[in-house]
Parts: structure tokens; C-alpha cells; sequence
């Protein structure tokens, strides 16, 4: 019966090649014809034995046994971990624009404490892009005379106003004395003393620039450095000072004896003033304080002035408060601004990624499908359905089933497939079995212990490419 069967189709070869005259053509046709024949009744016997087996698509498996292993991801998984960092882009950006909006509220633009004396001039030049407006107010009593200006652009300082006061006291044993004067470059100082003291001690007078300097002074009253003039003096005389940089200066005299000594001070200084006569914006600072507003577009400027020497006040000194108010539009646009530009340089940058690797993808392309297969595309293909349970399913199958569908890829592979066994075993060592899978993706191709080398070293998946979080141990029942 077979011989009947297989001689039907071989005789209308044998027929239309015998008038050629050449007999091997015929044998030639009628084994092809026996090949195929024998070929689709091996394919039909695969894909009974896979639907015995459960295989819901075995045309599909087979289909993909035959496409070479493509280590480029796909586009959606592309955009996945392109989504992470652009989110972890995101959340550093906001994290350092905060950082500098409170180092520029708290720290450059904060509240501060200003301690004024007779005929202050103070000019407050904040930038108006950062700071919306200005506000004085009192601290311990009302500020009586304090004023508060302001100008569209720098007022002049050219006046000039001479003025003095003396000061008699007797300092104790190793204790010293202040005063001070807001003084703008050009301004004079000029300290007359006279020491009253019968054993003729001697005595020290500094003048310092800011809390600073006296501070330093504080520390150390024997180191003459520390200040902008230090003097040892004993009996009378003159010390002048000129001022070269607008600022707050303490007239200081300290005793390092072990007496009391009294001193005569006179200080006359020649103070220079801005000139308030251009100002549109004036007030008379109060208990509930002054607040002037400054223009986005900038060219603002705020003046503080303190009236001169009071007779019958204990002291001449006012304690004010200056704090800003922040501009909440720079900085809410800031952020948007600084995460809109990154985010653009983030994309442009993974767009020139995505184009190289297409790139190298086309390049490589013919020479990938010729290759044989890294890993079993069986197995690929469900761990790519996103499974680990599917992996795991699949290794609990019967032995004898993986041989029979090894034999029968190796009798459909043109040069010899590995078979199912070795398809199990790790893609990297192929020593052990493939007992772990990675998450979030799931794909299962490597042994535990390769599988957490891969997570320490690359931290990617080597299918889709996309960062494992963690590696998990299959364990078989």
C-alpha cells in the first residue's frame, strides 16, 4: 500500500522529465515530494502532541523558535523606564529648587535686626525679582523720627552734615564701652579724649566696622588687628578716622587696668546723607511699621533715616526690624521653568539614545536572525506574557514530553538545535536550572546565582532592558 501511494505522485515527474532524456531528475523530484509529505505529517504529529500537552498556541511557539533572540527592548518598555527617570528627574528638581527658594528666603532675603544711631542714612537696594516688597517695623518702643523713603533710582549722596556729642564715664576694672554711628563713604570721624586718672593708666580706643569687628575686639582687646583703628591712649588727644565703605561703626574705649578710670570723649564727625528731596513714597514709621512695595520691573530703591541727637533721651539708639516679603511668582515659576527645561533636555537626550540603538539594531539585523538562539525561545516567549508562575509550570512538566518536543525540533533545525534539556538549564552558566526571575518583568533565563550577579552588576533585565527591582528563587515542589 505505501508503494502504490508513493508512486502515484512520482509518475507524472518520471513522465515529463523523461523526454529529456535524464533519469536522475526524476529521482530527485520524487524524493522531494516524499520529504514533504513525511515533513507535514511530523508537523501534524507536533501539534496534536501540543494540544494533548495543554499548549494553547503551538503554531505561535513554533513560529518564534525560528526568530533569532533580539536583545533590543521594545518600544512600550522603552518608554517604560524612560517614564521612571523622567519622574526621577522631576523629583530632584523640585527637590533643589526648594532648597534654594528657602536659602534665599530665610538666608539672603531674611528678617534682620538693624541697630541705628544719630543722622543714619541706611539705603536698602533688594532685588525686586526675588523680593515684593519691604517692611519696617519698631521692636522696643516706638521709633519716633524714623522715616521711611522710597525712590525710583538711587537718590544722591551729597549731604553733608557736621555734627557732635561728648560722653563722660568712668570705666571699671577690665570692662569697656560702645557707641554707634551708621556712616556712608566719604564721612569723617574725629575721637578728642582726656584721662583723668591720677596713676596715669592708659587706656584703649577703637573704632570698628560692623558687629563683626567689635566683636573681634571683644574677644581679644590687647590685639591691635582686629579693627579698623586701634590706639593705646593716656592723657588727651586727637584720633581721626575716615570712612571709605558705607556701614555701621562702634566707637569703642576699653580699661585693661586694674583700676576705674575716667575718660572725657568728645566725637564730632562729618556725616554724609542721601538727599530724600526726590522721593515719591515717604513714611513716618509708627508702631504698626512701614511696608513699601517694590515694582517687578526693578529700579527701586528704600531709604531709612534716623533723626539727629534728642535732648532729654537716655539714649540715642532705635532698634528696628527689616524683613522682605518673597515673591511667590519667581519662585512657582522657577520650578516650572527649571523642570520644563529638563525634562526637554532629558527627552532630547533618550531620543538620541533610542535613535543610536535603532541604528545598531538595523546594522545588526541580518547577522542577529542568522544566529542560533541565546536562550529558549519557548521560554521567552512566556516569561515575555509577563508569568513567573508560567515558568515555573513549565519545568514541572513530564521529562519525557520535553524529549519529544526536542526530537522534533532537532528534526526541524537545519544544522541541529540544542534540545529541551539544555533549554532549561541557566542562559549564562548552563550548569544549573533556570530557578529565578526577575521583577517587575518577570522574565525567567538564568539561575539564582547568575540571575543576582546580573541585578548587582547591571541592575537591567538582559531581555527588555528594563531595571530589575528584585531577583526571585523558584522553588520546585
Amino acid at each position: 500500500m505505501e508503494e502504490s501511494n508513493q508512486s502515484q505522485p512520482t509518475a507524472p515527474a518520471s513522465l515529463s522529465l523523461s523526454s529529456t532524456g535524464n533519469g536522475e531528475y526524476s529521482s530527485v523530484a520524487s524524493t522531494s515530494t516524499t520529504d514533504s509529505q513525511v515533513q507535514e505529517e511530523e508537523t501534524a504529529v507536533a501539534d496534536a502532541e501540543a494540544e494533548d500537552n495543554g499548549e494553547r498556541h503551538p503554531q505561535l511557539i513554533r513560529q518564534m523558535m525560528s526568530v533569532s533572540y533580539n536583545v533590543y527592548s521594545s518600544a512600550p518598555e522603552n518608554e517604560g523606564w524612560m517614564r521612571d527617570d523622567s519622574w526621577s528627574c522631576v523629583v530632584i528638581i523640585l527637590t533643589f529648587w526648594f532648597f534654594v527658594s528657602m536659602t534665599m528666603i530665610l538666608g539672603v532675603y531674611g528678617s534682620a535686626s538693624l541697630l541705628l544711631g544719630p543722622y543714619s542714612s541706611v539705603l536698602i537696594e533688594p532685588n525686586s525679582f526675588f523680593v515684593e516688597y519691604v517692611k519696617i517695623s519698631e521692636i522696643y518702643e516706638a521709633a519716633n523720627g524714623l522715616m521711611l523713603y522710597g525712590f525710583h533710582s538711587d537718590p544722591p549722596l551729597d549731604v553733608v552734615i557736621p555734627w557732635s556729642e561728648s560722653h563722660n564715664t568712668t570705666l571699671s576694672s577690665r570692662t569697656d564701652k560702645e557707641w554707634i554711628y551708621f556712616l556712608n563713604a566719604g564721612s569723617q570721624i574725629n575721637v578728642s579724649y582726656n584721662i583723668n586718672s591720677p596713676s596715669s593708666s592708659s587706656l584703649v580706643l577703637v573704632i570698628a566696622q560692623g558687629n563683626e569687628g567689635l566683636n573681634q575686639w571683644l574677644v581679644d582687646p590687647s590685639y591691635p588687628n582686629t579693627t579698623l583703628s586701634w590706639q593705646v591712649i593716656q592723657g588727651s588727644g586727637l584720633i581721626q578716622q575716615d570712612i571709605f565703605i558705607s556701614s555701621s561703626y562702634y566707637v569703642g574705649i576699653g580699661n585693661l587696668n586694674a583700676e576705674a578710670v575716667e575718660v572725657q570723649l568728645n566725637v564730632r564727625l562729618r556725616a554724609f546723607l542721601y538727599n530724600t528731596s526726590g522721593s515719591y513714597y515717604k513714611c513716618s514709621l509708627t508702631e504698626s511699621g512701614c511696608s513699601f512695595k517694590l515694582s517687578f520691573t526693578g529700579g527701586n530703591t528704600v531709604l531709612l533715616t534716623s533723626p539727629g541727637p534728642t535732648l532729654g533721651r537716655e539714649t540715642n539708639k532705635w532698634y528696628v526690624k527689616l524683613s522682605y516679603g518673597p515673591r511667590w511668582v519667581t519662585y512657582l515659576v522657577g520650578i516650572g521653568g527649571m523642570t520644563v527645561l529638563m525634562l526637554a533636555a532629558f527627552r532630547f537626550l533618550s531620543y538620541l539614545q533610542c535613535t543610536h540603538q535603532n541604528g545598531n539594531r538595523n546594522q545588526y539585523g541580518e547577522t542577529g536572525s542568522a544566529r542560533t538562539p541565546l536562550l529558549s525561545n519557548k521560554d521567552d516567549d512566556l516569561s515575555s506574557w509577563g508569568s513567573s508562575y508560567d515558568s515555573v509550570s513549565h519545568d514541572d512538566e513530564d521529562p519525557e514530553d520535553g524529549q519529544a518536543a526536542g526530537s522534533f525540533e532537532g528534526k526541524s533545525a537545519k544544522d541541529g538545535e540544542v534540545n529541551q534539556n539544555v533549554r532549561r538549564l541557566c542562559a549564562i552558566c548552563f550548569d544549573a536550572p533556570r530557578d529565578s526571575f526577575f521583577l517587575p518583568c518577570g522574565h525567567c533565563v538564568a539561575c539564582f546565582s547568575c540571575a543576582t550577579r546580573i541585578a548587582e552588576a547591571a541592575g537591567t533585565c538582559p531581555i527588555c532592558r528594563r531595571r530589575m527591582k528584585k531577583v526571585r528563587k523558584i522553588f520546585t515542589v
